[in-house]
C-alpha cells in the first residue's frame, strides 16, 4: 500500500493524469495513490490512512466571486485535509489553488494583485526556512515553476513564511510542523509544465499569442529544486 496520496483538484483529465505522474516522479516513490475531489470522496479512512498527501494545483480561484457546487465542496474537503495536518494526523503539502483555500480558512487575506505568469521564477528561502527541514536544504534561493492570478496578501496567522520574492511575496509557508502551502508548482519538470500549458492555452495564465515563446523559455529552464522539496516532504514524514 501507498504510504502518500495525491489530491487531484483538477477538472481536466489529462492535465491530472500528467500532474500525477509528475508528482509521482518528483516524489521519488513508485507508488502514490489519487483522490479526485472532483468525483470522489474524501472519507475519514483517507486521513488514517495514509502519512502523507500532496494537493496539485487547479484553475479554481478562491476569489471567483460565484464558485461552483463542485468547487464549494472541494474547498470544504481541502479544509478537512487542512484540518488534519495541523492536528498531526497527516502530513500535508498544499500547492497553487489550495495555499489560497488554506490562507482563507486561516484567517487571512487571499488577492489578485501579485499574480505571476507561466514562467520560471527565483524565490528566496527566508531566515525561518533556511532551518525548516524541507526548505532549508535548497536556500538560499531556488527557481519554480509559478503560473497563478491569485494569492496570499500576507502571511497568514498562525503560519510561518518559508518562501518570498518581490512579485509575490507570500511564495510559500509552513503551519506547525506537518503542514505547508507553497503558491508554486514543485513537481513539474520543464517538459511537463510545457506539456500542461496546452491545456490551458486560454485561461489566462499567458498571452495565448505568445504559446511557443512562452512554452521555449519554459523549456530552457533550469528547474529542479522544486522536486527536491517534494522528496525531503516525503522522506520526512511517509
Amino acid at each position: 500500500m501507498a504510504s502518500l496520496l495525491y489530491v487531484c483538484v483538477r477538472p481536466e483529465t489529462g492535465a491530472a493524469d500528467a500532474e500525477h505522474a509528475s508528482f509521482r516522479r518528483a516524489l521519488g516513490v513508485d507508488v502514490v495513490d489519487r483522490l479526485d475531489l472532483l468525483h470522489d470522496t474524501l472519507t475519514p479512512a483517507h486521513l488514517s490512512r495514509y502519512r502523507g498527501v500532496v494537493v496539485g494545483g487547479s484553475p479554481f480561484n478562491v476569489t471567483d466571486p460565484v464558485p461552483s457546487p463542485a468547487q464549494r465542496r472541494v474547498e470544504a474537503d481541502l479544509e478537512t485535509i487542512a484540518r488534519a495536518a495541523i492536528d498531526g494526523t497527516v502530513a500535508a503539502f498544499f500547492t497553487c489553488y489550495s495555499i489560497g483555500v488554506l490562507t482563507r480558512m486561516l484567517g487571512g487575506e487571499v488577492v489578485t494583485t501579485t499574480p505571476e505568469p507561466a514562467s520560471a521564477a527565483v524565490i528566496e528561502v527566508t531566515a525561518d526556512g533556511t532551518g525548516d527541514p524541507v526548505f532549508g536544504p535548497s536556500g538560499p534561493a531556488l527557481t519554480v515553476f509559478t503560473a497563478h492570478k491569485e494569492s496570499a496578501a500576507a502571511t497568514p496567522p498562525g503560519a510561518v513564511l518559508l518562501a518570498t520574492n518581490t512579485v509575490c511575496p507570500v511564495q510559500a509557508y509552513r503551519v506547525g510542523t506537518r503542514l505547508y502551502a507553497a503558491q508554486f508548482h514543485p513537481e513539474p519538470t520543464p517538459r511537463d509544465f510545457a506539456d500542461r500549458m496546452t491545456f490551458y492555452r486560454t485561461t489566462g495564465y499567458f498571452d495565448p499569442e505568445q504559446f511557443d515563446a512562452v512554452q521555449q523559455q519554459v523549456l530552457s529552464a533550469s528547474v529542479t529544486e522544486g522536486a527536491a522539496l517534494l522528496r525531503r516532504f516525503a522522506q520526512s514524514f511517509a
